[in-house]
């Protein structure tokens, strides 16, 4: 959320600093399939994903879920879908 990043000792924390950069990790994984990274990042947030009940990718990520939206995006990539 916003506040993990506009306080100090929230964005120095090591749990927003690992979501942060599972955040990174995947927009960057999914860039090149949408073409930048502000179309990433809208379907990282709006996006619900198969299989998971319908959450987007940024809730997962704050449930600490991840590895397992990077292994989806695996998947899809290699033409498994869920």
């Amino acid at each position: 959320g916003r506040d993990a990043v506009q306080r100090k000792d929230r964005v120095r924390s090591d749990r927003t600093q690992r979501r942060l950069r599972e955040m990174v990790e995947i927009i960057n994984k999914v860039e090149p399939r949408f073409g930048s990274a502000m179309i990433a990042y809208a379907w990282y947030r709006s996006e619900p994903l198969a299989g998971f009940s319908g959450q987007t990718a940024m809730q997962l990520v704050r449930e600490g879920r991840g590895d397992e939206v990077l292994d989806y995006v695996d998947a899809v990539d290699a033409g498994v879908y869920a």
